[in-house]
Parts: structure tokens; sequence; C-alpha cells
């Protein structure tokens, strides 16, 4: 789970559809990223449990995707953290901004 919400993007997926269910097409025009993309990052999140997806039909017959967002709670220990701390490059950060830019350490 912590690998999946390691992401940027994700993270403003997850952001967005806890304001509310929608489907692909708005959910990659509101964040401003290419649908395939946007159906990347769905697509694990869904593997990851925290998204759900529903096709319903329109009113003119189309089938839509909507993606909501699955409740969940992250119970993070000092053992998680051991785990996934060597993973972590130390060669790059996160810019203090938070837009999730990674540029190299002085």
């Amino acid at each position: 789970m912590l690998a999946t919400l390691a992401n940027p993007h994700r993270l403003r997926v997850v952001a967005a559809l806890f304001r509310r269910r929608t489907y692909v097409s708005q959910l990659a025009r509101e964040l401003g990223i290419s649908r395939a993309l946007l159906q990347a990052h769905l697509r694990k999140l869904e593997a990851a449990g925290l998204v759900s997806a529903h096709l319903e039909i329109s009113s003119d017959g189309k089938a839509m995707k909507f993606y909501e967002v699955t409740p969940f709670a992250l119970h993070l220990t000092p053992q998680d953290i051991a785990a996934v701390a060597p993973t972590l490059s130390s060669h790059e950060t996160v810019r203090p901004d938070g837009e999730g830019e990674r540029t190299p350490l002085s």
C-alpha cells in the first residue's frame, strides 16, 4: 500500500476521488494527465484496494467506468518503515513544495 501511495499522481487521484466519485475522462481533465496514464495509476490503486470501480450505462447508452475511494486506514509501524527504507534512494529527495518532483541532493 505504501509503495502505491508513494507516487504523487496516485496521491492526487485518491484526493480527487475522496471529494467525489467520477469517471476516467473527467478525472483525467481535472488532474491534467492523459487517460492512459490515469488508467495505469487507477489499476495500481485498485489492485492495492484503495479505489473501486463500477461500470454504469449513461442515458445515451454509453458504458462509463466510475471510480471512488475505498475506505481504508493505514497502520504504520517502525517495522514497516524498516522494511521499506532500503528501497529509498539516498540521491534524490521530494521538493519542499510537495509537488513530488525529484531533484538531486546537494
